[in-house]
């Protein structure tokens, strides 16, 4: 019963509360650097709203690395999602195209800098979704990439998306892979969100150079780190 009073009160409150940061960020968002601090707000809001109303904290294992690198993040839930704007100082964040045609939010996001990537788009998207790499890391931002493609159910741990591979001979960047188990306390798609410890545990950075088969290896070990250890059997 408490859990379900939480996650009511955590809908009432975030989902509002998030209308009204994309709109101040519409309203306001004059500047590049409006809109990053707008975003950073809404990050940090999403944060609080789920340790004071879900009761979930956040833990980081290991040492995150700051620099140029190219940051893999296992995808479990919503959660990191919104959370990666307060793990790194205004990343650019890669996710599906169809997130930009969500009404309002999209536009803010795209003025943000995610980069948006269509999953059908072969060859010409992946040189689109390189530039805007470079160019975020040319900032100073990092990239972040969820290279399951979509959310996964804690305990799974599916192939990573041929994407990532591409991604890595072209950025030619050391990869940090992050591990999260999010999906334990917020699961894909529920609408009751338990309370608990979020932790997100830093791997070994892949250099570049490798192999792809090698590099991708390391990757998908490393981001399933907090997964039972059946699940890198999958």
């Amino acid at each position: 019963m408490l859990t379900a009073i939480r996650s009511l009160v955590f809908t009432l409150i975030f989902y509002p509360g998030s209308l009204l940061f994309v709109l101040a960020a519409l309203l306001f968002g004059f500047s590049e650097e409006a809109v990053l601090r707008i975003g950073t707000g809404w990050s940090r809001f999403h944060r609080l709203c789920a340790h004071w109303l879900l009761g979930q904290k956040v833990k980081v294992v290991g040492d995150l690395p700051l620099g140029p690198y190219l940051y893999i993040v296992k995808h479990e839930s919503m959660f990191e999602t919104i959370d990666m704007l307060c793990l790194f100082d205004r990343p650019a964040v890669v996710a599906k195209r169809e997130l930009l045609d969500i009404p309002l939010w999209g536009r803010v996001a795209q003025r943000y800098g995610l980069i948006p990537i269509e999953r059908s788009g072969g060859a010409s998207a992946m040189r689109v979704l390189r530039a805007a790499a470079r160019e975020a890391n040319a900032q100073g931002r990092a990239v972040c990439v969820f290279p399951e493609g979509t959310r996964v159910p804690h305990g799974e741990a599916p192939p990573l998306k041929a994407g990532f591979a591409g991604l890595y001979v072209l950025l030619g960047l050391p990869v940090v892979p992050i591990a999260i188990d999010s999906g334990r306390v917020s699961p894909r798609g529920k609408f009751l969100k338990r309370s608990g410890t979020i932790t997100y545990k830093v791997g070994e950075i892949v250099p570049t150079g490798l192999d792809r088969r090698e590099a991708e290896t390391r990757v998908h070990a490393a981001i399933n780190a907090l997964n039972p250890p059946s699940a890198l059997r999958q």
